[in-house]
């Protein structure tokens, strides 16, 4: 059950990275280095890991591996102190945080307008916290409930540069990118790219639940679980966000020790014999 995890050329892989590198709007000559650079990077590793699993088509792999590597990049720019500060508010606060959740509390929003909702409604008390709904603070609410939006002005500014390196940036690619905010634009899609969706979430996830550095900036979380990882992803398919498949898939792979270098590094470097001992029983 070993795979190789990293499909398209390291060198290609650091190219399409360097894409979540973003020039300060507010200070001149200064670029924000690509915060989920590293994220992204092990996420894509451990998808291609369980799409090989799944069996599906090689060439297919390598295209998704691209979309894996780009799947954040609507986050490019994004500011670790003001971003954690914005939205560890909204988590004290009860503030939804995700598109579908924001509509769900407030459906009277448009589609897709969720992000002016969100300054409308907190502007003041966000500037009594001390920070200023400002345009670079509005980019950084952007990156989570107008993530679309975000993500598609992030591809166009890139195409250039895709072209020059010979990738097609297919229709499917960018929707499988889209799947954990916005799952309602696959719901006409072929199974498999809803399929390839459902892994780049359940690998996202799992990183990002296993990310010390992410958790410790803007989740305010002291400290990473395994358990409560794969607890997260038994909620999500039990809301049918994710198939059974996959998550047996992710549980396999992960179980024969292929990702333990990934989520160690994730770690930050340290993983307890009792939590190696956690992922050898999935």
């Amino acid at each position: 059950m070993r795979y190789p995890l990293l499909l398209v050329p390291p060198s290609l892989a650091q190219t399409l990275l360097a894409l979540y590198d973003y020039p300060h709007p507010l200070k001149p000559d200064t670029v924000v280095p690509g915060y989920d650079k590293a994220h992204a990077f092990r996420t894509a590793k451990m998808c291609a890991g369980v799409a090989q699993h799944l069996a599906h088509d090689p060439a297919r792999v390598y295209e998704f591996q691209i979309a894996c590597l780009l799947h954040d990049l609507g986050r490019a720019g994004l500011d670790r102190r003001l971003f954690g500060k914005i939205w560890s508010w909204a988590r004290q606060h009860d503030v939804p945080t995700r598109p579908a959740e924001w509509r769900a509390r407030h459906p009277q929003t448009m589609y897709g307008r969720e992000t002016e909702a969100f300054v409308r409604a907190y502007r003041q008390p966000l500037a009594d916290e001390g920070v200023p709904l400002n345009p670079w603070a509005r980019e950084q609410i952007e990156m989570r409930l107008g993530f679309a939006r975000r993500h598609r002005r992030q591809l166009n500014k890139a195409k250039p540069t895709l072209k020059t390196l010979g990738i097609r940036w297919w229709p499917w690619m960018e929707l499988v990118t889209l799947y954990y905010y916005y799952p309602e634009k696959l719901a006409k899609s072929p199974g498999w790219v809803k399929e390839l969706g459902e892994v780049l979430v359940a690998c996202e996830q799992l990183e990002a639940y296993s990310n010390h550095r992410r958790g410790k900036d803007y989740y305010t979380r002291s400290q990473e679980s395994f358990r409560e990882a794969f607890a997260y992803l038994d909620s999500l398919q039990r809301a049918r966000r994710l198939s059974s498949r996959v998550v047996t898939a992710l549980r396999r792979v992960t179980a024969h020790g292929t990702f333990d270098a990934l989520l160690k590094a994730a770690r930050g470097g340290t993983v307890s014999p009792r939590e190696r001992q956690f992922l050898r029983s999935l």
